[in-house]
């Protein structure tokens, strides 16, 4: 009798645990889609501690970290659903947005591979990989993972433009040019990708055509010291001299400590004979561009 109650106990339990472990992992889903992320975290904490080896609760667990903001925790809890269950395409890519977060590039590239062979029509882990090439300085495995995107999706929100950067990373402006304006016909005018296309442009030596786009992006961007920069640089170019000073010196006042617009702003200075002035704006170049920590060089640093 007393084997039997006991058997009879340990069944309920068991079907006590089939019900409430589903039911956990829905109350912490719902938590992190409303945004309730501390109260999805203590939820988490609380399932996987009945539940050390549930690879879904585990994931959840992580996802509530990373959007709190805790990417040391986040990176813990997804590593372990992976390794408790590798063939999830969605851990993989979650673990891989921990790794961009924390410019770890060779670290989400591995992780994004895996998710694209277990997940391969999916077009933004094609995405992110392609940037995390890019960002270590593999350009052209990049392109290829930009051009697979959009075969995928061909109107990706900014597909066509993360493919110009690329090109753009390698010198291929006019590549990345027809790239940029396909951007701007598939998802309409964006600040970002009207600046990218002048910028283009002015590295092209094609400065008169720069400066309409240029332009353009400092009405869509004003507080970008970038498109005053490479405006006024395009100006100085085109024989503006005057526009030139008025565009590198709204970049110097946006960004004090870029030392590339007083360069180009003592060069102006000197075309309009202004020698002593040119003179105190290359010393200040030289100040800031000394002060400058050495780079990496990486692919993506355009703008020298």
């Amino acid at each position: 009798m007393f084997r039997a109650l006991t058997l009879a106990f340990l069944l309920s339990s068991i079907c006590v645990l089939a019900q409430t472990q589903p039911e956990f992992r829905e109350q912490l889903l719902r938590q992190i889609e409303a945004g309730r992320l501390q109260e999805a975290v203590i939820t988490g904490q609380r399932a996987v501690s009945e539940w050390p080896k549930d690879a879904v609760l585990r994931h959840y667990l992580g996802l509530a970290y990373f959007k709190a903001g805790d990417l040391k925790q986040a990176q813990q809890q997804l590593e372990r659903s992976r390794d408790l269950d590798p063939k999830q395409a969605d851990t993989h890519y979650d673990l891989a947005l921990v790794f961009l977060s924390q410019t770890d590039y060779p670290s989400a590239a591995t992780e994004l591979e895996s998710s694209i062979k277990l997940s391969p029509n999916n077009p933004l882990a094609h995405v992110l990989l392609g940037r995390a090439y890019l960002n270590s300085n593999r350009s052209v495995p990049a392109i290829e993972e930009f051009k697979t995107a959009i075969r995928i999706d061909p109107r990706l929100a900014l597909g066509h433009y993360h493919l110009g950067f690329a090109y753009a990373s390698l010198g291929r402006n006019d590549e990345a040019i027809a790239e940029y304006k396909t951007e701007l016909q598939t998802s309409g005018e964006n600040p970002v990708v009207v600046y990218e296309i002048g910028h283009s442009l002015e590295e092209s030596g094609r400065h008169q055509e720069a400066i309409a786009y240029l332009q353009r992006a400092s009405e869509l961007d004003a507080r970008n010291p970038n498109v005053w920069y490479n405006l006024g640089k395009a100006q100085l170019a085109a024989g503006h001299a005057a526009e030139a000073d008025a565009s590198l010196r709204q970049s110097i006042e946006l960004d004090p400590q870029d030392p590339r617009p007083h360069y180009q702003l003592a060069r102006a200075l000197e075309k309009a004979g202004k020698a002593d002035e040119a003179r105190t704006e290359r010393q200040r170049f030289a100040e800031l561009k000394k002060a400058q920590p050495a780079t990496a060089g990486m692919a993506t640093s355009r703008d020298q």
